[in-house]
């Protein structure tokens, strides 16, 4: 199999380890035990560029902070569900990761998998502007940039793989200055060569990305807007320049060149005009990002001139935090009338039900919703979350289904594990736990519990969980030999 992850992502990798603080004491590729690519010859399809990207998501699960937050999740999917049509990736099927980190970034994968930082949604004022880095992301994936780099890849014998993967966490990670010399000094010229050799492809990105920004109907005068923005951030930073800029240079050129694209599509010159989930799912990243101080997500939220709504969900998420839960709830009860389109408020208020000790209200809420939009993931997912007390049975069918619909959603997996325990299914709770085991990188864990599954379910005489068990084991041994592909 041949050195897929090349040029762009390594570089995204190493270069974002070259200027991350590191503790005191240097962390090298080593330190984090990560799988290594070897050299091989030859070209790759499309299933080994899935495998490969699937297999390096989960590795990067196993070691990144994760934001797990369905809200959101079903927020971004449905963006790259807007954009996909129009971006040239026949047949792809994406998968979404959110990174618990405030750092303006988003990286893609090839194989499909987008990778989002709370950062971004921090950044991102309008739902255009978040929508051109996703654009710009898919945009590298519909190019094939990093199969088309391979051989200047070979040429310059790229590191390994864990290179990469190590400066991504390297980067999420943060911490002191010393150790990096020690860590990536002998890369540095490689990094060089390879962030100048990307600029036409990074051109082309751009190219790609505003044309199906403008047809997705947003307004691709906001990647003009997130530029600009960008430098700003720099300047203030006293030029330190934020993730995204690291692996995606931008050069006065290059915004010009924007520009001048940007006018020959056409603008409708509305990137401050915003779909109120964006604002929403943005009061929502930067609760997360302030988590620890409330009152400086608000005041963020009130300097960026935001939509009194969005202010409001803010405050009543705060105060549920705070303990004051009928007053959240009043107050996002009263939004959803407001605004009945957007089903994350009131899935918000059983989440918050649900989280302050009122389960059977979380429920009758949950419910409701799903009356009107049968089909709304968040609400789906919340819905189980409250059946376990009560119906776990009905939980384990509920999750099943949500298992089927997103095969690659740890959180189900992990919720499903418990309603199989509590539902008297022991053999499909140690399967769905075998299942996130190897969808957050412990595959030989994971094929050890797919072992004491198969053994309860031949106790247990179950023939339906027994077939399963051997077709996700067949999986997991084809998994983890990709692992090797990479060693």
């Amino acid at each position: 199999m041949s050195r897929l992850f090349n040029s762009r992502l390594l570089a995204l990798g190493l270069t974002l380890a070259m200027l991350v603080p590191m503790p005191a004491q240097a962390w090298t590729i080593d330190d984090f035990d990560l799988p290594r690519m070897g050299s091989s010859s030859g070209g790759i399809n499309g299933h080994e560029t899935y495998a490969l990207g699937r297999t390096w998501l989960r590795q990067f699960r196993a070691r990144a902070p994760l934001w797990q937050d369905p809200i959101t999740q079903h927020y971004v999917e449905s963006l790259i569900g807007q954009l996909l049509p129009y971006s040239n990736l026949p047949g792809i099927d994406p998968v979404v990761t959110l990174v618990d980190s405030r750092q303006l970034n988003a990286f893609a994968v090839p194989g499909g998998v987008i990778g989002v930082n709370t950062g971004l949604f921090s950044f991102a004022k309008n739902e255009s502007e978040l929508a051109s880095v996703l654009a710009h992301e898919l945009g590298h994936l519909s190019q094939h940039h990093f199969a088309r780099r391979q051989a200047r890849a070979e040429e310059t014998q790229l590191p390994t793989m864990a290179a990469m993967l190590a400066g991504m966490l390297l980067a999420v990670g943060g911490g002191g200055d010393a150790g990096i010399a020690a860590a990536m000094g002998s890369q540095a010229a490689f990094i060089q060569d390879q962030l100048t050799y990307s600029r036409r492809y990074e051109e082309e990105a751009d190219r790609v990305g505003l044309q199906a920004m403008a047809q997705a109907g947003f307004d691709p005068g906001a990647s003009v807007d997130m530029f600009r923005s960008m430098q700003r951030l720099m300047a203030l930073q006293g030029g330190n320049p934020p993730e995204f800029l690291l692996t995606h240079p931008v050069t006065q050129s290059r915004i010009s060149d924007v520009q001048s694209r940007v006018a020959q599509i056409g603008s409708p010159g509305s990137a401050g005009v915003s779909d109120p989930r964006h604002a929403l799912v943005r009061a929502r990243a930067l609760l997360e990002i302030h988590r620890d101080d409330p009152t400086q997500a608000a005041s963020q939220l009130a300097q960026d001139s935001t939509s009194e709504a969005a202010r409001r969900y803010l405050e009543a998420l705060i105060q549920a935090e705070r303990g004051n839960t009928q007053s959240a709830l009043n107050e996002l009860d009263q939004l959803a009338r407001e605004l009945p389109d957007l089903p994350m408020i009131p899935t918000s208020a059983a989440q918050v039900a649900y989280e302050t000790g009122r389960p059977e209200q979380a429920l009758e809420r949950t419910r409701r919703l799903l009356r009107l939009m049968p089909n709304y993931y968040p609400a789906e997912y919340l819905q189980a979350q409250a059946l376990l007390g009560s119906d776990p049975g009905q939980a384990f069918t509920i999750l099943r289904r949500l298992s089927e619909q997103r095969p690659e959603d740890p959180q189900v997996f992990d919720l499903l594990a418990v309603a199989a325990g509590r539902s008297g299914q022991p053999a499909w709770g140690h399967l769905a736990r075998a299942e996130t085991l190897q969808l957050t990188g412990r595959i030989d864990q994971a094929i050890r519990q797919l072992e004491v599954a198969k053994d309860v379910a031949e106790q247990q005489g179950d023939t339906t969980a027994l077939s399963r068990i051997k077709i996700r084991r067949d999986a997991f041994l084809d998994y983890r030999e990709s692992l090797e592909d990479f060693r």
